[in-house]
């Protein structure tokens, strides 16, 4: 197995609120929202769920189903009791790798991708008011890309006291390859442009998350980036090796990946992610109505002008007769 990952700011972001882990077999990737330092801390707990994870009962899909939902009652009851941390929440994606399977856990829109046979394929689905639009066909994907409201997700962690998780199964096979991400990758760089990457530095993983941190960088950097690759090798029956020997990026990215990013003062806000119940999501979208003039407003209005001008006809005729 070959791994490689790495995180960075970005270039509008004033904090990095994503979240990773890799500890083989498990691997995870989180990504926070909330006000002032709460979505950092939202990811941050969702993360700690899964690296101290000490073997959940059960295997497979069970398992990763388990540990969002003890990532989700970390978060909640976090934003229960702190008001600080009010609303906050976080996405999540789990994978973990047992024997010819990659077992998935899935909330929010963060991506998994599988890279076979030269081939990107997306293996989650996003919970995401644009991905319903898209699905429904309301929404054509071109659109969904530039949509103002494509921050809004429909599903999250820390907003519920329970969460429902999509989960499934991969068989695998050695010389796959799997990517877990946040959306500042997917919404910077286009798939065709991920896969060529992937493709020219594929003999150095860590190598290629750098490249696609520094791409997603240049195409905008609106937001968090941060990538997560691992990949199937032959069962030898050996353990996986530690994963210290991987350097983890800091967020300038070992000062190769965040050189154009701009300083403090001049970063703005980038847009906030919201999360709606998904029978809600279509309200949103919808524009907001002009507001109509009833004839309860106008009715009073002419009247009043009405008497004004019985006013100013009595003043003129007064002063008339003068």
């Amino acid at each position: 197995m070959q791994i490689g990952h790495g995180t960075d700011t970005g270039k509008k972001r004033r904090r990095n609120e994503d979240e990773y882990v890799v500890a083989p077999p498990l691997f995870a990737i989180a990504d926070g929202m909330g006000g002032a330092q709460a979505g950092e801390l939202a990811s941050s707990l969702a993360a700690g769920a899964v690296r101290e994870d000490e073997g959940a009962a059960g295997s497979g899909e069970r398992r990763v189903a388990e540990l969002i939902q003890e990532a989700n009652r970390r978060v909640y009851q976090r934003s229960s009791e702190d008001a600080a941390a009010s609303g906050m929440g976080t996405t999540m994606t789990v994978a973990l790798v047992e024997g010819d399977t990659v077992a998935f856990g899935h909330v929010g829109d963060s991506r998994a991708y599988l890279i076979r046979d030269s081939k990107l394929e997306q293996v989650t689905e996003d919970h995401s008011l644009v991905a319903e639009l898209v699905r429904s066909g309301k929404l054509s994907p071109e659109d969904a890309e530039t949509h103002p409201q494509r921050s809004v997700i429909t599903r999250a962690l820390g907003t519920d006291p329970d969460v429902d998780p999509d989960t499934f199964s991969i068989p695998s096979r050695p010389g796959d390859l799997f990517m877990l991400c946040s959306d500042g990758l997917t919404s910077m760089v286009e798939d065709q442009v991920i896969l060529a990457c992937i493709e020219k530095n594929r003999d150095d993983l860590q190598a290629t998350a750098k490249a696609l941190i520094r791409a997603a960088n240049k195409g905008g950097g609106e937001d968090n980036i941060t990538v997560v690759f691992f990949e199937i090798g032959e069962d030898t029956g050996e353990p996986l090796e530690e994963t210290a020997q991987y350097p983890v990026l800091g967020e300038d990215g070992e000062g190769e990946l965040d050189e154009k990013t701009l300083d403090e003062l001049d970063r703005v806000p980038a847009l906030d992610t919201m999360v709606v119940p998904p029978g809600e999501a279509e309200k949103v979208a919808e524009p907001p109505q002009p507001k109509r003039r009833t004839r309860s407003r106008i009715v009073p209005a002419l009247l009043l002008i009405l008497l004004a001008l019985a006013v100013l006809a009595v003043v003129l005729w007064t002063l008339h007769g003068r």
